[in-house]
């Protein structure tokens, strides 16, 4: 029964809930105009995780894009929670199932289609950048959209990633870079240079 209420009622509530923030929000978009038909990986921290299926939306409305998420027990939640909001899942982290998860990730991205990955997850540090999203980027040549949101108005959790649920009736922004082409930097320089773009529009 727990079991049932943490994959199957709990996302359709939460669901529901974020599309009554969204709908209650006002809304600005910092855009930047891209080729709709090229693939790209999307990069966003885990704990502004929440409101990025709008964010992606906006930006291609007609795109596919497949997040990457752990095979932890509240991974489940989480996928089943955007599935509502009209974002594939791809199950697996640098923690377990990586490998798996790498090559469904190159498959995507060659079918067209897009990935989204939070550096930070699953399990932190808060705001660090594993390896995964440059090793996806340089097998596939794809480039990275850095993504963000802010909220006027929140609730902050205290959790390892300070994870944020804005509230209803405020202002949201969304942001997203310019396209970052990392193919010619090596590992740990691609990483600074990923975090340093995420941390531009972070909450705190």
């Amino acid at each position: 029964m727990k079991a049932f209420l943490i994959t199957r009622v709990v996302p359709f509530i939460l669901q529901l809930f974020v599309r009554f923030i969204y709908l209650t929000s006002k809304k600005v978009f910092h855009h930047p105009k891209i080729d709709e038909n090229e693939s790209f990986v999307v990069a966003f921290w885990h704990g502004e995780l929440l409101m990025q299926p709008y964010n992606y939306k906006k930006l291609k409305p007609a795109g596919k894009v497949s997040a990457m998420i752990s095979q932890h027990k509240d991974g489940e939640a989480i996928t089943r929670t955007v599935e509502y909001l009209g974002i594939h899942s791809i199950r697996g982290s640098s923690s377990k199932g990586g490998a798996k998860a790498l090559i469904a990730a190159i498959k995507e991205i060659k079918a067209k289609n897009d990935i989204a990955i939070t550096p930070d997850g699953p399990r932190g540090p808060r705001h660090s950048v594993a390896d995964g999203i440059v090793a996806i980027s340089k097998k596939t040549n794809a480039k990275i959209l850095v993504f963000n949101c802010k909220a006027t108005k929140y609730w902050q959790f205290n959790s390892w990633d300070k994870f944020i649920v804005p509230k209803p009736f405020g202002k949201l922004e969304f942001f997203i870079e310019e396209p970052i082409d990392i193919s010619q930097m090596e590992m740990d320089e691609a990483k600074a240079f990923i975090k340093e773009k995420m941390l531009v529009n972070a909450m705190d």
